[in-house]
């Protein structure tokens, strides 16, 4: 059944707009988009969809079909930011954070995997402010509706996200990466073309499913801003390593691990795209090599299953192997030769059972478009 019939059964007429955005992988540029820094993801084909129509009332009615459409209501008069509740606060964040002053009924259809880190919140909250902006012709810009969703999950979830998810959500284009300046996000796109040079970018979900709103994300981002404000810059981003060097003891031992991965970390970045623009893949595989050794030693963001996918891949001649997203679980990517895909898989996946771990999935993408109206009225 299509989201639009399922939606017609549930509320009892057809949805107005429907609109789709995507998840993504981050090819390099982890835990720098608070810090002002630069990113480089790009959209996967995975896509999370949203179905909406007005109401005559203020009464707020959402579902999803994930959670066997069951119907959760409530009314404009109700919105306060809270960090409790369950997936209908990030549905609820958007509302509010648009400033929305009448009632919807409101399905999603989610085909991001949850907790795989792949940004499967991102890919919710964009798809709904592009259908809102849609549906009540707001006229928000792509960058503002970006704001807009992450303040949503900022200050009504309790998530204190950068802004590089819900920019690439909304900002893709096919068959590139997108290099994001999160300070002022001006963007520019990177062709990512691994195919034609014999690649595939294998994409492994551990199935070690992470909650970022329990604090261990939020200490880290902390650490790194009292780094900034003890050194007198806005942020990470105006800070050379050089400079965090000579300055090693005017903070903890663990604020200067944690600084120097964000630090290194855009140095990495910018090399990076340099290479990227080259098709030089062999320089770019050992930069996110370099990238999950800080995220696992100087970050602490990695965990076993994803240290084990790494390392296999590595070990099988992968050009390059890290660990993605917020960490402590999720997936893990790895540039490897299209024919040595399958064998690397299987690898991974016997390193699993040997240590009894969860099966993990495997899968690949190429560069996607970002989110989009799919229909009107």
């Amino acid at each position: 059944m299509t989201i639009s019939a399922k939606f017609h059964e549930l509320f009892g007429a057809a949805p107005e707009v429907i609109a789709a955005a995507p998840g993504r992988v981050n090819l390099i540029g982890e835990h720098v988009d608070f810090s002002d820094g630069f990113v480089l993801p790009f959209a996967i084909a995975d896509r999370t969809t949203a179905a909406i129509s007005k109401r005559s009332d203020r009464i707020i009615r959402v579902a999803s079909i994930q959670r066997r459409c069951e119907i959760f209501t409530s009314t404009l008069d109700e919105f306060a930011p809270m960090k409790k509740g369950k997936w209908e606060r990030y549905l609820l964040g958007v509302l509010w954070a648009m400033e929305i002053t009448q009632g919807v009924d409101l399905l999603i259809d989610g085909h991001v995997p949850v907790g795989a880190g792949l940004s499967s919140s991102a890919a919710l909250e964009c798809s709904i402010a592009v259908a809102i902006n849609d549906l009540f012709d707001c006229g928000h810009s792509i960058e503002q509706l970006a704001r807009i969703a992450q303040r949503a999950e900022n200050a009504y979830v309790g998530m204190p996200c950068g802004i590089m998810d819900q920019s690439v959500s909304l900002m893709a284009r096919e068959g590139s990466a997108l290099l994001l300046d999160c300070r002022d996000l001006s963007t520019r796109h990177i062709p990512f073309d691994v195919a034609s040079h014999g690649l595939e970018l294998l994409i492994i979900d551990t199935q070690v499913h992470h909650a970022l709103v329990d604090g261990g994300y939020a200490e880290r981002r902390g650490d790194c801003e009292k780094v900034s404000a003890i050194m007198g810059v806005k942020a990470l981003r105006d800070l050379t390593m050089s400079e965090l060097q000579s300055r090693k003891s005017e903070i903890t031992p663990t604020q200067f691990l944690r600084a120097r991965h964000g630090v290194s970390e855009m140095e990495r970045v910018r090399a990076g795209v340099d290479a990227l623009e080259r098709n030089d893949f062999d320089t770019f595989g050992e930069l996110i090599n370099q990238t999950h050794t800080s995220l696992r030693d100087d970050y602490t963001v990695s965990c076993p299953e994803l240290d084990l996918s790494v390392e296999t891949a590595q070990s099988l001649g992968a050009l390059g192997a890290r660990m993605i997203g917020g960490g402590f679980g999720g997936s893990a990517i790895a540039i490897v030769k299209a024919d040595h895909s399958k064998t690397i898989s299987e690898a991974i996946a016997q390193g699993f059972a040997n240590k009894n771990y969860k099966k993990p999935r495997f899968f690949t993408s190429l560069p996607s478009t970002g989110a989009r109206v799919i229909r009107q009225g």
